[in-house]
């Protein structure tokens, strides 16, 4: 993770280590249902009161703390999408831009689905993909990505045990086995926007040429795991998707019609000059 620095020891709060927490894991504390104001002392420079008033009013699902000093590390955030131009959206930046102004790295998972429990896997998530990070590299002596660490997975077969979407991918297995499904492969891409947030999709084929779609935003600003945050927003993306294979009032009409689909990304391939990395999925462009 990217060190907060001097700049957050002058203007991040400590939350008193006495404080219940709702988690601890690797080093660390993390505090649910704080605001923004409450982890700041006093408005930052280059932020008007009007601006301060906003963003200090908004709610973090969790703060992650030094478990030893409560010094805020990072913060997350799981909210639903907002359209552009909207007042949440507006209230998003502000807070982005608090967050900036006092060195404390905000993770911003947008999802119609996700949120609850899934917040606190997330950052137990994080928090070990950035311990297992920092003990390898060059000195380390281990080559192998957190993300491609190869194990045994929910179903028994081998792959990748930290793929955050590994259970949804097992269960959508069992869902076709026992017919609730058409096919059984979870599919999915992401994207980098250039200057801002990663873009996962994941979608299962729940009737013939009807397709069960979940789509994730994740902005992490000032912060790294040692997971592409492409692939992690993906990975959320199928998270989502198994909770909805899960729910039993899913909407059948929210079904998207293969067609409709591949034409949906067909048009964010047309966009590719806007990705950073470019995009690495046109084989599902393909009729």
């Amino acid at each position: 993770m990217t060190s907060t620095g001097s700049v957050a020891a002058s203007w991040l709060r400590p939350i008193p280590t006495a404080t219940p927490a709702r988690l601890a894991r690797a080093g660390h504390l993390g505090y649910a249902d704080r605001r923004l104001g409450e982890l700041v002392q006093g408005r930052p420079p280059g932020v008007t009161g009007s601006q301060w008033s906003t963003a200090g009013r908004a709610g973090l699902d969790l703060v992650v703390c030094a478990a030893d000093t409560g010094r805020p590390r990072f913060a997350v955030r799981f909210a639903a999408p907002t359209p552009d131009g909207s007042p949440a959206r507006r209230a998003e930046r502000l807070t982005d831009a608090v967050c900036d102004a006092v060195g404390l790295p905000l993770l911003r998972v947008e999802s119609p689905t996700l949120g609850g429990e899934q917040v606190r896997r997330f950052v137990e998530y994080v928090l070990d993909a950035r311990a297992y990070a920092a003990g390898t590299g060059p000195d380390g002596g281990e080559t192998v990505g957190f993300r491609d660490i190869v194990g045994r997975l929910p179903d028994g077969r081998r792959g990748p045990v930290n793929d955050l979407g590994a259970v949804a991918r097992a269960d959508a297995v069992q869902a076709y086995v026992a017919g609730r499904l058409a096919d059984p492969i979870v599919r999915g891409l992401h994207v980098r926007w250039t200057g801002g947030p990663a873009e996962g999709w994941s979608w299962v084929e729940v009737r013939p040429g009807r397709c069960r779609v979940e789509r994730v935003r994740l902005t992490s600003r000032g912060f790294s795991c040692g997971v592409d945050p492409g692939r992690l927003a993906e990975d959320l993306a199928a998270t989502a998707l198994g909770e909805k294979l899960r729910d039993p009032a899913a909407d059948e009409a929210s079904l998207v019609d293969r067609t409709e689909l591949r034409e949906q990304v067909r048009r964010l391939a047309d966009r590719r000059e806007s990705f950073d990395g470019g995009f690495a999925f046109d084989h599902l462009c393909v009729d």
